[in-house]
C-alpha cells in the first residue's frame, strides 16, 4: 500500500455510529492517507469512545487519537482521568483528551440536566489535569470534591475543550491546551469564536481546531445533498444560534426543528437551502472544497478535522481532496 506523508493540520472524526471494526479500518485508511489525528466522539447511546480509542490505538501505528468530547456532566472527572491514563499507558504520547458539556438532546435522553456549565468544565479541567500529572489532587470546588491520586504515575495528555459560547470560549483560551469548534461552524463564526479564545488566552499558546463536513463531487447537487441532513441535526441546536446569525444564513430554526423531529427529510431542502449548506460546510467540486478549506485556515485555525465520513473509501477521498 502506498502511504501518504502525514498532514499535521488534518484530522478525521468518527461519531461512534459505525461498527467498531469498521471504525478501526477507517482509522487505518485515514492514517495511511495522511491524516495526523483521529478524533473519537463521545456521544451518549453510541459506541463507547474509550473502548473504541483503545482499538484504534492498537490498530494503527502512529496516529494520535483525541477523545471528543467527554462530558463531565455524564462522567466524573476521576473516571475520565483514569480512562485517559490507561489509554496513554497503552500508547504513550498518542492520546489527547477533549472535554465538553455534551449534546443537549443526548443528555436529556439520559435524564441529565447540566448545571453550572462553566464551573463544571473549569473544575473538570483542573481535576483531570492534576490527576494526570501523577500528583495527589485535593480539590474542593463548587461542583467536584476530589482527594486522591492515580496509580501509575504521570501521563502527558493534552486537554482540550469543545465549546461554543463566548464565556466558554474564553475559558478554553485561559485553561485548555486547545479548542475545537463544532462541525457546521461557518467561517464568520470561526473568526468570532477565535477572538473569544484569544481574549481568554492573553498570549498563551492554544491550538485552534474546527471540524468541517467535506464532500467533493463533479455533480454539485450530490455534494450539496451529502450533509444536508447532518447539518439540519447540527444547526437546530440553540447553541448554534450565533453561528447561523453570523453566517447570514436564512434559516427558520423552529421549522427546522419540526422537520427533524418528524424525520420528514423530503421537506428538508425547503427549510435548509443550498446557501446554508455552502456556508456551513465545504462542498462542491474538488477545487471548491480546497478553496473553502483554505478560507477556514485563513480564519486562524491550526487544524481541520473532517467529519461525518461513512466508510474507508469516502474517508480516503476526503483526505486526498483536503490534503491536495
Amino acid at each position: 500500500m502506498v502511504e501518504s506523508r502525514p498532514v499535521a493540520d488534518l484530522g478525521v472524526a468518527f461519531d461512534g455510529r459505525n461498527p467498531l471494526l469498521a471504525t478501526v479500518e477507517q482509522a487505518r485508511v485515514a492514517e495511511n492517507a495522511g491524516a495526523g489525528r483521529v478524533w473519537m466522539s463521545s456521544h451518549l447511546f453510541c459506541r463507547d469512545p474509550f473502548s473504541s480509542a483503545a482499538a484504534i490505538l492498537a490498530g494503527t501505528r502512529t496516529a494520535r487519537v483525541t477523545l471528543l468530547a467527554v462530558s463531565p456532566h455524564a462522567m466524573h472527572p476521576v473516571h475520565i482521568a483514569m480512562a485517559a491514563a490507561t489509554l496513554d499507558e497503552a500508547a504513550p504520547g498518542r492520546l489527547a483528551l477533549c472535554l465538553g458539556a455534551g449534546a443537549p438532546g443526548d443528555l436529556a435522553g439520559a435524564g441529565i440536566e447540566p448545571q453550572r456549565r462553566l464551573a463544571t468544565l473549569r473544575e473538570a479541567v483542573d481535576v483531570t489535569r492534576g490527576l494526570l500529572t501523577g500528583a495527589r489532587v485535593q480539590h474542593h470546588g463548587d461542583v467536584f470534591q476530589v482527594d486522591g491520586r492515580l496509580h501509575g504515575g504521570a501521563h502527558a495528555v493534552p486537554i482540550l475543550l469543545a465549546v461554543s459560547g463566548p464565556r466558554a470560549l474564553e475559558l478554553a483560551g485561559a485553561v485548555a491546551d486547545g479548542v475545537i469548534l463544532s462541525a457546521g461552524s461557518s467561517i464568520p463564526y470561526v473568526r468570532w469564536a477565535l477572538e473569544q479564545v484569544e481574549r481568554g488566552a492573553r498570549g498563551r499558546a492554544v491550538r485552534r481546531i474546527v471540524q468541517v463536513y467535506v464532500k467533493a463531487a463533479d455533480d454539485e447537487r450530490s455534494a450539496l445533498e451529502r450533509f444536508r441532513r447532518q447539518l439540519a441535526i447540527t444547526l437546530r441546536g440553540e447553541h448554534h444560534r450565533r453561528n447561523v446569525e453570523l453566517a447570514g444564513s436564512s434559516l427558520d430554526r423552529q421549522a427546522l426543528r419540526a422537520v427533524v423531529a418528524r424525520e420528514d427529510w423530503g421537506a428538508l431542502p425547503g427549510v435548509l437551502g443550498d446557501d446554508v449548506v455552502r456556508r456551513h460546510a465545504a462542498v462542491g467540486t474538488a477545487a471548491d472544497v480546497r478553496e473553502r478549506l483554505a478560507a477556514y485556515r485563513k480564519s486562524g485555525v491550526d487544524e481541520i478535522v473532517l467529519g461525518g465520513l461513512h466508510d474507508p473509501d469516502e474517508t480516503r477521498e476526503a483526505i486526498r481532496v483536503a490534503a491536495g
